[in-house]
């Protein structure tokens, strides 16, 4: 029986439950308004607790604490309405420091407000390229419209950094208001994919509408950088074998995928139901399938499939392993030992699965 011999070294899954909440956190916090009404709100708790301080502990009248509380957050300096103890003058030292930083934050948001979308969007696209610059092992999904905003949810919802391009313009203010990093631009030319860091890059997925712009985008990437795993969409069969020479290194047609599934749903309903499952793309994901790559070191090579006790383990199982030749062996037999280079496809509950990959190793 297999246990961890290293300790977790990438918390995907406390990156994964918190996915959904720091998403929605991001897309309030990047809005002007938002940051507005969030400014004003503190500055409305600063003054509420400040007044309640000089009434009751320094004694003064609910309009002369208020009249105190005014003054000093403003800096006006009109001194104080009634002599002050050695606490209430260090408690209004430290009301002047954070009065002046909460009415700069609500009166800078309130001019952002002022000046409208404009200056908003000039902020956010120099944050935005600051953010770009800071991306490493990202993937890169070119393309925004309705197979890649699923595919952005799908890297979102699993903790992955990544990167969108569209050359759509009117898709900006949205990403924008999201916080997904982007850039505004055509993903087939070397420029664009250079500053979105395809050379770091982990991976890249050219969902793009048109095969010729998908077969472009793969030439430029394999060109900036040979070791990219780059997946393409194909809108025919015909063009499966053009975006290969090109460089792909899988291929995806969306409609046999979905023609199948339709087959699927009217043959075997409990079975799409399952796939239905399985491949949701919504931000709570129940059952996820995973793979573990076995490296020379791995605790799992050289011991049989009942050794490794996933299942009893980790709550996973074993669907799959392909060998090094990429030949899978489906439902391995418990006394199959496994090698360096296999790869297991395991099945299980998504956090299961998330730890498995991040304790031994995904590909």
């Amino acid at each position: 029986m297999l246990r961890p011999t290293r300790p977790y070294p990438n918390d995907r899954r406390k990156r994964v439950r918190k996915a959904s909440l720091r998403y929605r956190i991001s897309s309030a916090a990047q809005h002007p308004l938002r940051r507005l009404q969030i400014a004003l709100f503190v500055l409305f708790l600063l003054i509420a607790g400040s007044t309640l301080f000089y009434r009751y502990v320094e004694g003064m009248g609910w309009i002369d604490a208020l009249y105190m509380t005014v003054i000093t957050v403003g800096t006006v300096g009109f001194g104080e309405t009634e002599p002050l103890s050695q606490g209430g003058r260090l408690f209004t030292i430290v009301l002047i420091v954070v009065g002046v930083g909460v009415g700069a934050w609500a009166a800078g948001n309130a001019i952002e407000v002022m000046l409208g979308q404009t200056y908003w969007l000039t902020v956010e696209r120099r944050r935005m390229t600051q953010r770009i610059e800071t991306l490493r092992d990202h993937f890169v999904v070119c393309g925004y419209g309705r197979l890649g905003t699923r595919i952005v949810r799908d890297l979102m919802v699993r903790g992955e950094s990544f990167l969108v391009i569209d050359e759509k313009a009117e898709f900006e203010e949205r990403l924008l208001a999201e916080g997904i990093p982007h850039l505004i631009g055509d993903a087939t030319h070397d420029g664009i994919l250079e500053a979105a860091g395809v050379a770091r890059a982990r991976g890249l997925v050219a969902a793009l509408d048109s095969d010729a712009n998908n077969v472009l985008t793969v030439l430029t990437a394999r060109g900036l950088n040979p070791k990219l795993l780059v997946v393409s969409r194909a809108n025919s069969d015909a063009s499966e074998s053009k975006l290969r020479r090109a460089g792909a290194d899988r291929v995806v047609t969306p409609e046999d995928i979905g023609g199948h599934r339709l087959a699927l749903a009217l043959l075997r309903p409990a079975v799409h139901d399952l796939f239905a499952e399985m491949f949701s793309f919504g931000m709570d994901v129940a059952v996820d399938v995973g793979q573990i790559t076995i490296p020379p070191d791995s605790p799992f090579a050289g011991q049989t499939v009942a050794r490794c006790d996933l299942r009893r383990m980790r709550n996973v199982s074993i669907l799959a392993i392909r060998d090094t030749a990429g030949t899978f062996a489906l439902n391995p037999d418990a006394q199959r030992v496994l090698a360096a280079g296999e790869t297991l496809i395991v099945i299980g509950p998504a956090e299961a699965v998330y730890e498995l990959e991040a304790m031994y190793g995904g590909e």
